[in-house]
């Protein structure tokens, strides 16, 4: 379970067995869209597949899930978001009613996020094969002039952006399985991020360097993914950095990282030190992005490490996801 948890396992998984098997050159960074050339066009292509327990939960459900997942990562890819194709494993006595309202959630978030489903698949499985239903997505963008992003391109001094706050999608969904006796007011955070990165791309387009969402494996994987491929290591400042008091508490009482746990409808940029706090007026300013913040920057120091600095002086570095603390969660 651990390799597909985005963490450590998963990394080990991609770079030792399927891409050296399929012939994806190790030395260019993993990212989550690739690109390809068509005429005067670049495209850029994804896939995911959602296996999310239970199916439906406060704030989404694995439909809508499925179209935001995807289109984030083209989002923060740097390309607009333009099509889906989306392939149904339906296990064999899923409740029609259920079926119909997860194809309606499908159609409603593409609907919402400016994208077309231009088809799929269906495949039906035996009882207990398949959670009732898993989807899985490709998708396709165009990317947008007006970012340039590379890993490659990230310079010590350089101001660490959150769209908002952390963990709401990975402890919702712990709470939702009801295996915890805890009651919180806490939805996922399930939703596209294109129209945050579009007034981005508007406003401090030039001064983006890299974009990510911090998905399985939270900001902290994520962050560790970028140190590695920069060649330099961030640190990021406890206190700013924002989380529900919801979140807060399962995580304390868990034993969990909030920088570890999934988030669905967040991002991560790496912006120029000049252009940093318009980027924050600018995510601020669109609804839903009100609590966006500068939480770290990046250091000139080649280890490549992930610090976290708390408000009494002290730091302690974050390492990337060990383990699957919470299982099937997107």
């Amino acid at each position: 379970m651990a390799h597909g948890a985005g963490g450590t396992a998963t990394r080990r998984l991609v770079e030792g067995l399927i891409a050296p098997s399929v012939g994806v050159p190790l030395d260019e960074p993993l990212g989550d869209a690739a690109f390809v050339h068509v005429g005067d066009e670049t495209l850029a292509l994804t896939a995911d597949s959602f296996v999310v327990r239970p199916l439906t939960f406060p704030g989404g459900s694995i439909g809508d899930l499925a179209v935001n997942g995807t289109v984030n990562d083209l989002a923060v890819s740097g390309a607009r978001p333009q099509a889906l194709l989306v392939t149904l494993i339906i296990e064999a006595g899923l409740d029609a009613e259920a079926l119909a309202a997860e194809v309606r959630a499908i159609g409603a978030a593409a609907s919402r996020a400016g994208v077309v489903v231009l088809g799929g698949d269906t495949k039906v499985v035996e009882r207990g094969k398949a959670d009732g239903l898993f989807v899985t997505t490709a998708g396709m963008g165009r990317r947008d002039p007006r970012l340039q992003l590379s890993a490659e391109t990230v310079c010590p001094g350089d101001r660490v952006i959150l769209s908002g706050p952390i963990g709401d999608h990975g402890i919702t969904i712990l709470l939702a399985r009801g295996d915890l006796d805890l009651a919180a007011d806490l939805r996922s955070d399930t939703r596209s991020v294109w129209p945050f990165i579009d007034a981005l791309a508007s406003n401090v387009g030039s001064s983006i360097r890299w974009m990510r969402d911090p998905t399985r494996g939270g900001v902290g994987t994520v962050l560790n993914e970028l140190a590695r491929e920069a060649g330099w290591s961030i640190a990021i400042d406890e206190e700013r950095v924002p989380l529900r008091d919801e979140v807060r508490g399962a995580c304390e009482l868990l034993g969990l990282d909030p920088l570890h746990i999934a988030n669905e409808g967040q991002f991560l940029a790496i912006v120029a030190p000049e252009a940093a706090e318009s980027a924050v007026e600018t995510l601020r300013s669109i609804p839903g992005g009100e609590q966006a913040a500068i939480v770290g920057e990046v250091r000139a120091d080649r280890t490549s490490l992930v610090t976290v600095e708390s408000g009494y002086g002290g730091s302690r570095i974050v390492d990337m996801l060990v383990g699957d603390p919470l299982p099937r969660i997107c």
